[in-house]
Order: structure tokens, then C-alpha cells, then sequence
């Protein structure tokens, strides 16, 4: 009877490590920075300003949302905003970044980075008022 015991709480353990190691990936797939909102001020000689607001559970250096970026509607990359650091205890956060578009663009995409997954395929397209 010992050893059955012994056995079944070997089993036991070793499911429950399966399972964590399943919520850490389902957890990390399903973490990917996200643009939740965008304000575009015209500054003059096709220059403007972008204020982006960015949504991520930053966990620390290893996994933090660390850039968001500008393109047009053909997919050109106009700007990149960098971001230095992981934003733990500020979520959602604004960061500006000034760019310069041409008076023929008629919209932009802004798109969120995260150290892991990358540049996500979603983003947040707003007209350029010009």
C-alpha cells in the first residue's frame, strides 16, 4: 500500500507541474502589448504629434511592451517610439513621439511591441488631420 501511495502522489505532482508550465505558455501567448487609444495633433509642415496609449502586463525587464510604431496606409514605417523600461505600476501609460507625414497620407497605424512577442498584427488606424 506504501508504494501505491508513493506513486500516486508521484503522478499527482507531476500533473500539476504539467499544468502550470500550460498556463505559463497560455499566459505568455496571450500577453501581447496592445494600442488602446491615439490622439494626432497637427504642429505645422506636415509635422505631428502622436500621443499613444499603451495596455501590457509588464512583468519586468524580461517581458515589458517596449516600443510602439507609426506606419501608413501602404505599410511604410513613418516613426518608432522606444520605450526604455518596463511600466509595472503604470498601466495603461501615454507616450508622444513627433512625426513627420506626408500631406498625401490620409491615415495612420500605430502598432504595440513587446520584448516577447513582437510587433502585434493589431493596431489603431486614425485619420491625419490635416
Amino acid at each position: 500500500m506504501k508504494n501505491n501511495n508513493s506513486f500516486s502522489r508521484f503522478l499527482v505532482s507531476i500533473f500539476a507541474f504539467c499544468v502550470l508550465q500550460l498556463l505559463v505558455v497560455i499566459s505568455a501567448q496571450a500577453n501581447q502589448a496592445e494600442v488602446v487609444d491615439v490622439k494626432i495633433s497637427a504642429l505645422g509642415n506636415n509635422k505631428y504629434r502622436i500621443d499613444t496609449t499603451l495596455k501590457h502586463a509588464d512583468t519586468g525587464w524580461k517581458h515589458y511592451a517596449n516600443a510602439w510604431l507609426v506606419f501608413d496606409e501602404s505599410g511604410e514605417e513613418l516613426g518608432e517610439r522606444i520605450l526604455h523600461h518596463p511600466h509595472v505600476n503604470e498601466q495603461p501609460f501615454t507616450r508622444s513621439l513627433t512625426v513627420t507625414i506626408p500631406a498625401n497620407i490620409k491615415k495612420i497605424t500605430i502598432r504595440a511591441q513587446d520584448s516577447i512577442h513582437g510587433l502585434n498584427e493589431k493596431g489603431m488606424t486614425v485619420e491625419v488631420p490635416h
